[in-house]
């Protein structure tokens, strides 16, 4: 989580929301990710999402069987949906999102019967730093903008 936190705090300093995402096989991070909306003009370009895109392309494999993700927020259903695609085993986060949180806040997607792939999921981790960040980013947001 700490590392998912680093990706956050990068994710800060570019000027995008603070959220940032490991994928971890045996101890060991096979993929990284922090939001990258702005940057790359693209809606899917969130932290988990270039992740396990990254995860994918070191095991050569779209199917990341054995592996968790650590992410600083709350996922969105595109994000949720992600995961139980990628078939990660465990999903660990940081902050609730009342707004667009798809995982307990606004919905429970992970525990829908329908998909073919059960996710655990387990979230609060190092919830204080991760809400820290986003209320200090949007703090300075709307700073800039008076």
């Amino acid at each position: 989580m700490t590392e998912a936190m680093n990706m956050a705090k990068l994710a800060f300093r570019n000027d995008e929301v603070p959220v940032g995402a490991v994928v971890v096989n045996d101890g060991k991070i096979i993929g990284r990710g922090f939001n990258q909306v702005v940057a790359k003009n693209s809606v899917s370009s969130h932290a988990e999402i270039i992740a396990i895109n990254e995860a994918g392309k070191f095991t050569k494999n779209y199917r990341l069987n054995g592996c968790d993700i650590y992410v600083t927020l709350e996922p969105c259903h595109m994000c949720a949906k992600a995961i139980v695609d990628a078939r990660i085993d465990n999903l660990y986060f940081g902050a609730y999102e009342p707004k667009t949180g798809a995982i307990e806040s606004i919905d429970r997607f992970l525990d829908k019967s329908e998909l073919n792939h059960k996710v655990f999921f387990s979230g609060g981790h190092m919830h204080e730093q991760s809400s820290y960040l986003l209320r200090k980013f949007f703090q300075f947001k709307r700073k800039k903008q008076s």
